[in-house]
């Protein structure tokens, strides 16, 4: 059963006061012009392939007046447009940029049981990835796939070491209002389909920053002084960012990454445009411009 702190409504939280990072403040920018529903819409026209289109629009434009100009953005643009949709691209990028910090390791994970039996108090925060509002074959809402991964990640993770889950996920800005809160259909299917109640449900954020806002309220009044933190490998640099903000020192948060595993392609099929290669660029660059943009 879910406790009554797990269905309270967060109200509007404060982060623990700091000196706001210049990223931070673009974050706020875009919530005081009210541009927080766009953001769905600006990330979909900066990531590729629409820049990458543009820039070969232009460039045919400038065949004429200026056509070795004209032809190096085309050039450029396709070239581009390759390595946006090839897996080993993606995990170059994600490297050298993101630097997602390893899984947990068994030894940790013997520790964690360990201060789980001692009482200490701890809690795993899934994040959500992600809820498709009708699914047919079910006839229920369902999580998507990334949603699904780090809830099962999660779950596995408190069997091993015994330490009780929380989920974060509301209506995200993408979402029609009449779309169920994430953590609603998380605890459903933790329920039913592994048999692993979740103990807290975090239903009114919309985004990471938010997701890091008020679960940190939520598990503060409950007296969890140490987070877990679960999520992709590449999300994680983002969310433990903003989970490490909203808590100030009082709280520790420690990143238990999922979805590391390499690609084991043979060559040069890494570096071959596919649909999952276009997928993973996009989850890296989208994590970059979150960083860059403070959201």
């Amino acid at each position: 059963m879910l406790t009554p702190e797990a269905r309270r409504p967060c109200g509007t939280i404060a982060p623990h006061p700091q000196q706001p990072a210049p990223s931070s403040r673009v974050n706020s920018l875009i919530g005081l012009l009210g541009l927080e529903s766009w953001k769905p819409l600006i990330a979909a026209l900066l990531l590729p392939p629409v820049p990458l289109i543009a820039m070969v629009l232009v460039g045919a434009r400038l065949m004429l007046p200026r056509r070795g100009l004209g032809w190096l953005l085309i050039g450029l643009a396709v070239v581009l447009l390759w390595f946006s949709a090839c897996t080993g691209a993606a995990q170059a990028v994600s490297g050298f940029a993101l630097r997602p910090p390893p899984a947990l390791g068994f030894d940790r994970i013997k520790e964690l049981r360990a201060e789980a039996q001692a009482k200490k108090p701890l809690a795993i925060v899934v994040l959500g990835g992600g809820v498709e509002p009708y699914a047919p074959e079910y006839g229920v809402s369902n999580l998507t796939s990334d949603s699904l991964l780090r809830l099962r990640y999660g779950l596995w993770l408190s069997r091993e070491t015994g330490v009780p889950v929380a989920f974060s996920g509301g209506v995200g800005h993408a979402q029609g209002g009449d779309a169920l809160p994430e953590a609603e259909v998380a605890a459903k299917i933790a329920e039913k389909d592994y048999g692993r109640p979740l103990k807290w449900l975090e239903e009114g954020s919309r985004d990471t920053r938010e997701n890091a806002l008020r679960s940190v309220k939520l598990l503060r009044d409950a007296g969890i002084e140490h987070v877990v933190l679960v999520t992709h490998g590449w999300h994680m640099p983002r969310a433990l960012r903003d989970f490490r903000e909203a808590a100030g020192p009082g709280m520790t948060i420690e990143p238990a990454p999922m979805g590391l595993a390499r690609n084991l392609l043979v060559q040069p099929l890494p570096w071959i445009p596919s649909s999952r290669g276009f997928a993973d660029m996009r989850n890296v660059l989208h994590e970059l411009a979150g960083l860059a943009a403070g959201s």
